[in-house]
């Protein structure tokens, strides 16, 4: 279902008033000898000037800022769209205005550009960035409540480090022999049966009548069948 739509009285009489200051601004600027586009410029710079100097005062105020300047030039541009309807009330002759006023109806172009460039480009405003503030060489309160809090705790007692032991002078290395050749172990004396000697004389000497030549050790060990050292110490005893 679509919401019914209804009219918010406090818009229409925001329309109501502002479209009736309109034209008596207009009807104003007229009489004062601005005619054509002219006439009708002069009430958008006077409404323009009031809701720019309105939205100033409530960014400066929620800032927490001075808003002097801005209730300054609320209050000049409020004065001539109040001031433009009182005049056409009927209290000013529209057809014989005074000097004065066409004066300050042609200076108002001069003065609305001058409210308004100094709403903008205020100190404070959105559209133009703080000067940075100069460094005055003090601390932060945060920075100076940690020094002071530093300043008062009690500093540990710091115990001298232990003597270190005096070190101990390094043994001089002993100067070892150059290495030689290794000395081959003597040959350890192997007993033999005297039986086992007498038979293998027999075998050496019928080694001899087929050869003609002596039994060599590794024949001798072949032929009995008995270890290397034992045959040459066979063969020791045969020679």
């Amino acid at each position: 279902m679509r919401p019914i739509l209804r009219p918010d009285a406090v818009l229409v009489q925001a329309v109501i008033a502002g479209a009736l200051s309109f034209a008596h601004l207009h009807d104003l600027a007229e009489a004062a000898g601005q005619t054509g586009w002219k006439a009708w410029a002069y009430p958008v710079s006077v409404d323009l000037l009031l809701v720019a100097a309105w939205h100033r005062l409530r960014s400066l105020r929620a800032a927490g800022d001075s808003a002097r300047s801005a209730w300054t030039w609320f209050t000049v541009a409020l004065a001539a769209s109040l001031g433009a309807n009182i005049a056409t009330a009927g209290l000013l002759d529209l057809t014989d205005v005074p000097d004065w006023l066409r004066i300050l109806v042609a200076g108002w172009p001069a003065l609305a550009f001058l409210g308004g460039t100094l709403l903008v480009h205020s100190p404070g405003c959105p559209a133009v960035a703080k000067p940075a503030e100069p460094t005055t060489g003090t601390e932060e309160p945060a920075a100076v409540e940690a020094v002071i809090e530093r300043d008062d705790m009690t500093e540990p007692e710091i115990s001298p480090a232990p003597a270190l032991p005096s070190p101990e002078p390094e043994a001089e290395p002993v100067p070892q022999p150059a290495p030689g050749p290794v000395p081959e172990p003597e040959p350890v004396p192997v007993a033999v049966p005297p039986a086992l000697v007498a038979h293998a004389r027999k075998v050496a000497d019928d080694y001899r009548a087929r050869t003609g030549y002596p039994i060599d050790a590794d024949t001798l060990r072949s032929r009995l069948g008995v270890p290397p050292l034992m045959a040459n110490a066979i063969a020791a005893q045969l020679a």
